[in-house]
């Protein structure tokens, strides 16, 4: 598989270094309208560079194109690399809204290619164990579910685009979307949401959001994203559980702990908690390895563009409920 990278700011550059790990598939070229950006890849990697992703279908054999563009610009490159014939896969999120995000999946599924999204969550092996033992029942139903991340400061980029909420859609969109699509992934689907948020009280620099989620199965969920820089990134999950409680907070030396509830202590069973350690694998290259396998397998990848979908639907309802101040109802994944 020949790759192509358009859009060489934090996450281009991820995932190029990716690609160099990752069998059966070479990153052969890189676009971007920043020419201090391309000529850093050719020196690390030995890449064509070009200043546009269609300067490059023009001049390059592709098989896939890797998109790492500002949300608001999803739509135009997806359309343009799959009308190429090309698989495209992009960082999350899909799109600023329902609308554009369809329009993608139906582009790419016309033109016979596969889409991918960087929900790269669902790669991390904290949070694949937790979903595996949720799913496993030994903790009984899942009661209350919380979630944070963030505290790294605001980010900045090419034309300040995080800051324009209708190119990013704020934090809501662009960062905890990631704990939306990892917790539906989780506990399914998402029934109500209802959101507060420091947008329009204060400077957007300094955004800080609470959403709270009912899932169709009862399952209470509050979720927490800031752009405050307090203490540096971070990310935390904890799920309270009828038979004990699941815990993981990046900021600790061992990130993932399970507390069983011992109700009947067995003579040689764990007096203590035992803390669990997860192989430590880049979970960008396991995301890109996955889709490059998707492709040559003929299988649908986990992050497919039709699981992006409801991610959005989650994250734009918590934006209206925002703006409202009100409940927004959303049923299986369509917001009403």
């Amino acid at each position: 598989m020949r790759v192509g990278i358009v859009g060489l700011g934090t996450m281009g550059t991820t995932h190029a270094g990716g690609y160099q790990n990752i069998a059966d598939c070479e990153l052969v070229a890189v676009a971007d309208i920043q020419p201090e950006r391309c000529r850093a890849m050719v020196e690390r990697y030995g890449v064509r560079s070009y200043a546009t992703l269609a300067d490059m279908l023009v001049a390059e054999a592709l098989d896939v194109i890797d998109v790492c563009l500002p949300t608001h610009l999803h739509l135009e490159h997806v359309e343009m690399a799959a009308a190429a014939g090309k698989h495209v896969f992009f960082e999350k999120p899909l799109a600023r809204n329902r609308t554009e995000g369809e329009a993608m999946v139906k582009a790419c599924r016309k033109a016979g290619v596969t889409l991918g999204v960087g929900h790269v969550v669902r790669f991390f092996p904290e949070y694949r164990r937790a979903k595996e033992i949720i799913a496993s029942g030994q903790l009984g139903n899942v009661g209350t579910v919380y979630t944070y991340r963030g505290g790294g400061g605001f980010p900045t980029a090419w034309q300040d685009w995080y800051a324009n909420y209708e190119w990013s859609g704020g934090l809501t969109l662009d960062m905890i979307i990631h704990d939306f699509d990892f917790l539906r992934w989780t506990l399914g689907e998402v029934d109500r949401v209802y959101a507060k948020s420091t947008f329009g009280r204060d400077y957007n620099r300094l955004e800080h959001v609470l959403v709270s989620l009912r899932f169709r199965n009862g399952v209470i969920g509050n979720i927490e994203g800031t752009w405050l820089n307090v203490g540096g990134f971070g990310t935390k999950f904890e799920f309270a559980c009828e038979k004990g409680l699941l815990t993981h907070d990046s900021k600790i030396a061992s990130a993932f702990r399970s507390y069983p509830q011992i109700t009947s202590p067995q003579v040689g069973g764990p007096g203590v908690a035992v803390p669990e350690s997860p192989l430590d694998k880049d979970p960008y290259t396991v995301e890109l390895e996955h889709f490059i396998q998707c492709l040559h397998q003929g299988q649908k990848p986990l992050t497919s563009g039709e699981e992006a979908l409801y991610a959005i639907d989650i994250a734009v309802a918590a934006l209206e409920s925002i703006k409202t101040g009100k409940p927004v109802k959303v049923y299986g994944g369509v917001k009403q």
